[in-house]
Parts: structure tokens; C-alpha cells; sequence
């Protein structure tokens, strides 16, 4: 079947916002192929975390989200996606072959998702609660919920064995001599295109009001959003029936869809994966969803106060390092 070839400026545009999709450590571990009419996305797997991130599953769920941003951006850009997940079996690298139409209209709602790719933080401070919950909950899980991805809201004894499981992880973590070198050059005090500036982590009396959220090398500003208190997020997971490759992939791609729709709506977001990168981590979980379901991706959304200065963007790497044209 042929392919509609798409300008080159545009997809290097729909790249370019598309990069603002979340990873671990905002380690980026993927790369496009512009081929034809077709574009392709791969893991790259010298980007994939050996101590946080040994089996790769981090790394497929960025790489979802990275996926799904691409295709708001398209759509945003006046172009249908068609995507063909895993399409050569001799190759666990190559994730998805896009190819484009172009559409007929362009959708308030993907107009929306796409301003708020450009707007998205990850905020790691305490929030108050979401506002219109009642409402926005039923809404994303209509966005959401599928045959394979299912999205749970943590009641509040759930979510105190949450908190319980996050000290543990992280007490033990402590002890791991390659995690913490690892964490600790993914927050250099240095200015790079990747990893996590210091001005977006919590000092230690921030991050004690933060109950399920890991915990980074400390940065020395002062104690910001006072007034908030401890942390009333909501949190959500994400979990799927299998714990594949596939299931990952479609994971990510609806982790993309809860934080931009949250954006969209004015609420703030994070995603927590330090619990889902290990097994006791995941078992907690598990045990707090109360149901066999493997989870995928944890999010905290709730409110940050109306007039504070939004967090500063963390660095992404330029589009000539994550798109390639085969000529």
C-alpha cells in the first residue's frame, strides 16, 4: 500500500513536541526513522537504565508516551496516524511504523492535548486535591480503559501502603551502590539536553510532605509551597492483564493521555515509577488494587497554587539526535 509523504518541516515539528513526552530520569530512550512515507520508532538501548531499569519495561513505557505524543502532534498538525506496533519480529528494537493521512478536521480536544505537551511539568512538590474530581475522573477513564490498560484511582488505606512500600523501596535502594551513582548523574548540577535539573527536585522537608515519591540526591533551595501542606494528590495507576512487551508500550501510550488531559484541564502532574521498577514495589501496588493486574505507571495529579511560577522545562535532546531520514 502506498504512503502519503509527509513534509519534511512537519515532522520534524511533530518530533520536536512530541519530545516533551516523559521518560525515566528524562533519559529519552528512543529515535525515529523518517523512511518514505513511514516513520518508525525505536528504543534505544544504550539510553535504557541498567540499576533503575534492568529489564527494559521503563524504558517501553517512555517510549509509548513518546509514541502517543507523536501522533497528537500530527493530529494537531491536520494528519490521521495509522500505527503498526512491533512489526518486525527480528528486531525488539523497532516499536512502531507510523504512517499518515491527512484529516478532515482538526479537534478541539487535539488541539488541546498538543498546548499541553508544550505546557506539562513534571511537578514532584505536595498538591492540594484535584479540583472537579467527580467529574474528571469517569473522563479519563473513558480516555483510558481498554481491553489491555485499565486505570484505578488509590483509596486512602490503599494509598498508606503505598507510602509504606516507598520508604521500604527507598531504604533499600540506599544500600545500591550502582542506583544511587546512577541517580546521581542523571541530576548533575550541570547543564545538559537530558536528565533531571537540580531546580526540579525536592529538598528534604518538600519531599517529607510527599509521602509516595522517590527520593533524589537533595538540592539546597528553600522549602517551597508551605502553605500546602502534606501532599493530597490523587494518585492513579495504570495496569494491564500481562506483563509483555506489548502491555508496556500501551501503557506509556495511555500514561500520555492522563497527563496531558490533566494539563489540559489545569491540574498538575507527576509520575512516580520508582515503585514499578521493582518487584516489592509492584506487589505493593498490586496488593492495593486488590486485583492480579500488573501495574504499569503510577500518577499523582492534583493542584499546585493558581499563581506560582510554573517549573522550568527540562532540557530534551535537538531533533537531529532522535530523527534520521533514510534517503
Amino acid at each position: 500500500m502506498s504512503r502519503t509523504i509527509v513534509d519534511t518541516e512537519v515532522i520534524k515539528q511533530a518530533v520536536a513536541v512530541a519530545s516533551r513526552a516523559p521518560s525515566l530520569h528524562n533519559s529519552q530512550p528512543w529515535t525515529w526513522v523518517a523512511d518514505g512515507g513511514e516513520l518508525q520508532l525505536f528504543a534505544d538501548r544504550s539510553r535504557v537504565l541498567r540499576a533503575a531499569d534492568s529489564a527494559g519495561r521503563e524504558a517501553l513505557v517512555s517510549c509509548g508516551a513518546m509514541l502517543d505524543h507523536l501522533r497528537i502532534a500530527m493530529a494537531a498538525a491536520g494528519w490521521q496516524s495509522f500505527v503498526d506496533r512491533f512489526p518486525n519480529p527480528n528486531d525488539l528494537s523497532h516499536l512502531a511504523s507510523v504512517h499518515f493521512q491527512r484529516a478532515g478536521y482538526v479537534t478541539d480536544a487535539m488541539r488541546a492535548r498538543a498546548t499541553a505537551m508544550l505546557r506539562r511539568r513534571t511537578d514532584r512538590l505536595p498538591y492540594r486535591p484535584p479540583t472537579d474530581w467527580d467529574i474528571l475522573r469517569p473522563v479519563l477513564r473513558e480516555l483510558v480503559d481498554s481491553d489491555v490498560v485499565h486505570l484505578h484511582v488509590i483509596d486512602e488505606a490503599g494509598r498508606r501502603e503505598l507510602a509504606r512500600a516507598s520508604r521500604r523501596t527507598e531504604a533499600l535502594r540506599r544500600q545500591d551502590l550502582e542506583y544511587q551513582s546512577e541517580l546521581d548523574w542523571w541530576t548533575a548540577p550541570f547543564e545538559l539536553d537530558e536528565g533531571i535539573p537540580r531546580s526540579a527536585l525536592n529538598s528534604v522537608p518538600e519531599a517529607d510532605r510527599v509521602d509516595v515519591n522517590r527520593a533524589f540526591p537533595i538540592d539546597g533551595h528553600h522549602e517551597r509551597r508551605v502553605a500546602t501542606g502534606p501532599d493530597q494528590a490523587a494518585i492513579l495507576v495504570l495496569s494491564t492483564p500481562e506483563d509483555s512487551r506489548e502491555d508496556a508500550l500501551l501503557a506509556g501510550e495511555a500514561l500520555s493521555t492522563v497527563l496531558l488531559e490533566c494539563t489540559a484541564v489545569g491540574l498538575a502532574t507527576c509520575t512516580v515509577t520508582h515503585l514499578t521498577e521493582t518487584e516489592d514495589g509492584r506487589a505493593a501496588i498490586t496488593a492495593a488494587l486488590g486485583t492480579s493486574r500488573y501495574p504499569q505507571a503510577l500518577i499523582r495529579v492534583g493542584r499546585a497554587p493558581a499563581l506560582e511560577q510554573s517549573p522550568a522545562p527540562t532540557p530534551r535532546r535537538p531533533v537531529s539526535d532522535v530523527l534520521k531520514f533514510r534517503r
